[in-house]
């Protein structure tokens, strides 16, 4: 006979032991964090490492503060992210519409397929002289270089998951008289929601990326400007601090998708 009251035991001892995992992970990465920044503090201090090179969390802490009181970093910070998301929302858009054309179109995905696979092999940043020539020492070269650092990853990710979808599925709409059209909306689309989300978490961070290099050879503010000058002119908290921000604003970014990602999912 089923017993209700060992299983709800049993899913209670589960919840528990997954929680209290939760915890122990939330605890040591934070541990580890911490502990890295004393080390790096204690080492600098110490002299076991050069402070004027490798800079100090104490030092960077101080060069925030001072960038934060003057407005100067929100305004690097707003230019950095204005251009990320630009690049990221105009590559995420146009790399979905051309896997969704591609999977659509058998006869074109296959004479564009090699050249997707070379150009994806490519070092996007090489292409970064060559646009700023064509467009000019401007914003728009920067979020060119962002766009076309994820477009191409965006196209072969999302076109290898909507040729991977369930073929049964597929026959079952085909065999009620369902169109393409529909098979793409009713079947494909939804079966590739994960697909399309992961490929935003990777798009974030290459997005990123562009944009850091555009603003290293064109730049006249921003994150990767703010790098370039304050290692030209010896201010190296101030390129670590840069290098902190970044990172922080990956991760909140990443943890944005992963939440929209996560709510999309619980409603369908």
């Amino acid at each position: 006979m089923y017993d209700i009251k060992a299983q709800s035991a049993k899913q209670l001892e589960f919840i528990r032991a997954y929680k209290k995992r939760k915890c122990i992970v939330l605890f040591s990465r934070t541990f580890l964090l911490i502990f890295f920044l004393f080390l790096w503090e204690l080492c600098a201090k110490s002299g076991i490492i050069d402070e004027f090179i490798f800079s100090c969390p104490s030092a960077i802490i101080t060069s925030a503060i001072q960038m934060l009181s003057d407005g100067s970093l929100l305004y690097h910070i707003w230019i950095t992210l204005s251009e990320t998301v630009t690049g990221f929302v105009i590559g995420t858009i146009i790399g979905t519409a051309a896997a969704t054309l591609l999977w659509w179109n058998k006869t074109i995905s296959d004479i564009l397929q090699p050249y997707l696979v070379v150009l994806n092999s490519l070092p996007k940043t090489a292409l970064a002289p060559i646009i700023i020539v064509w467009l000019g020492n401007n914003t728009s070269s920067i979020i060119l270089i962002a766009l076309l650092t994820s477009v191409i990853i965006t196209i072969m990710s999302v076109l290898q998951g909507f040729i991977e979808t369930d073929s049964d599925k597929i026959k079952l709409i085909r065999i009620f008289g369902g169109t393409k059209p529909q098979i793409l909306k009713e079947v494909v689309f939804p079966s590739n929601i994960p697909v399309i989300f992961n490929a935003l978490k990777i798009n974030i961070g290459l997005s990123f990326v562009g944009v850091i290099v555009g603003e290293f050879l064109v730049g006249k503010a921003g994150l990767g400007y703010l790098i370039v000058y304050s290692s030209q002119v010896f201010k190296l908290d101030r390129v670590m601090l840069s290098v902190a921000v970044l990172a922080i604003m990956a991760a909140v970014m990443y943890r944005i998708i992963t939440a929209v990602e996560n709510k999309f999912i619980s409603k369908h």
